[in-house]
């Protein structure tokens, strides 16, 4: 028998043992006595274990191990367990604090996810400093970088297939040829700093030689220009050139730069958006994703990015148009083609829809045209036979409305109901302005003659 465990010595176990069998067999129809018997074993059989490994912990050598048998040990056992408290208190802060500047696991991946080659990616500093790009390792520095706080970068960032708050302000505008154009503008925040993505990273990438659009000296009439005098045109328009270019392509356009994972994945959120639908859920109106995170007209990141991501489109089409002795251009969506053989055309028009499908895009078949020498032929709006210049019928319809205006009043004329019917004119004499600057400065003195 060990001298701790003397309190309760086992022959009371034996004793409250054989009171249970006893009561068992002798008062089983009497449930009270059996009851009590039973109780009486069990406060005895625990209060023993107790005593036992107490006994155990106060023999094992080592600090803070014994049980507290004084007032003093309990007081120094409390403090110890409050200075414990305390550490993992301030441990549990301080990986807060981590995780709150800690790059980002999950960006926004669809559906398996992104691959752990490229999860894994680092900055490539030798890359960005060939190009000349701001060398920016994480999240934070990209946040200093910008002039935002973090977490305030990350609320821009932050993806949610349903949102109480929308960065966009969305509206239509009327196409050329019919239909509705939705733009999504960024707000005022959102909008700086897109604009410094755009001037500090964007801008110092050059775009491709065969790109026009959107790019500083370049406009449509230089488009234009290098399709003049030509046998064939050949006009491809591709459908829904900004929405096809989506979050992951965006993503690696950046990675591509020499941008690790998280860093390109929040540039890519910062550039890209959802087409959504608002939804009203009571008195909270939630605005709901109905398509995948792209590109979005409106934003100023948007040209440039979709020039870039279609670098590797340009250089195969150019390498194309050269196989068969053809010219090539491309102004945003469309892609325009020019030669003097019919046949090469047609070859061109074959094997540029694989190019075209292989590189992410596809063809909006009812806008593809060819233009022979006989026909009058247009690229981006301009016609090019014998050199460039706007189509006669639309300067001629802007000098009959401008003469009309003179007379019956500029409201008069707007016959489709323009809320500014001056500033939809003024829109029309600057596309005239691209390739006939002398008919232009004669129409805007006409029209500025012209009361409201």
């Amino acid at each position: 028998m060990r001298k701790s465990c003397q309190h309760i010595p086992p022959v009371a176990l034996v004793v409250a043992y054989v009171f249970w069998r006893v009561a068992r067999h002798y008062a089983k129809d009497n449930p009270a006595i059996v009851t009590a018997a039973q109780i009486v074993l069990v406060v005895v059989a625990v209060g023993w274990l107790v005593t036992a490994v107490a006994g155990w912990l106060a023999r094992r050598p080592g600090p803070g191990l014994g049980i507290p048998t004084t007032p003093e040990q309990w007081q120094e056992l409390a403090q110890n367990w409050e200075q414990q408290r305390q550490e993992r208190a301030a441990e549990r802060q301080r990986r807060k604090q981590a995780r709150k500047v800690a790059d980002r696991a999950f960006m926004c991946d669809e559906l398996p996810g992104a691959p752990d080659e490229k999860r894994s990616a680092q900055t490539d500093e030798g890359r960005l400093g060939r190009a000349g790009l701001p060398v920016l390792r994480s999240e934070r520095e990209l946040a200093d970088w910008l002039g935002v706080g973090l977490p305030r970068l990350r609320w821009f960032t932050h993806h949610k297939p349903v949102d109480s708050v929308s960065h966009y302000v969305r509206y239509t505008i009327p196409k050329r040829n019919g239909g509705r154009r939705t733009i999504l503008a960024p707000k005022t925040e959102l909008k700086r700093l897109q604009r410094k993505v755009l001037h500090g990273i964007l801008d110092l990438i050059p775009a491709s030689e065969a790109s026009h659009g959107f790019v500083k000296e370049r406009s449509i009439a230089t488009n234009a220009g290098m399709h003049v005098g030509r046998q064939v045109v050949l006009n491809i328009d591709l459908t829904d050139f900004f929405p096809t270019i989506t979050y992951p392509r965006v993503r690696g356009l950046f990675m591509a730069f020499g941008y690790s994972f998280p860093v390109a994945s929040t540039l890519a959120l910062l550039c890209s958006e959802c087409e959504r639908e608002p939804f009203d859920r009571g008195q909270e109106r939630l605005y709901v994703s109905v398509g995948p995170r792209a590109l979005v007209q409106g934003a100023p990141t948007s040209p440039a990015i979709a020039n870039l991501v279609a670098w590797r489109l340009d250089h195969r089409l150019v390498g194309l148009a050269s196989k068969h002795e053809f010219g090539y251009t491309r102004y945003a969506d469309d892609l325009t083609f020019s030669g003097d053989g019919i046949d090469g055309a047609l070859r061109i028009l074959s094997a540029a829809g694989r190019v075209i499908a292989d590189e992410g895009f596809q063809i909006n078949r009812d806008k593809t045209r060819v233009y022979r020498r006989s026909s009058k032929q247009m690229v981006t709006g301009l016609v090019v036979n014998d050199q460039v210049s706007t189509p006669r019928e639309l300067r001629r319809r802007l000098r009959a409305i401008i003469h009309n205006a003179a007379k019956a009043g500029l409201q008069s004329q707007n016959r489709d109901s323009r809320p500014d019917f001056r500033a939809h004119l003024l829109g029309q004499i600057a596309f005239v302005n691209e390739a006939c600057p002398e008919h232009a400065r004669r129409l805007k003195e006409d029209l500025a003659s012209v009361p409201d």
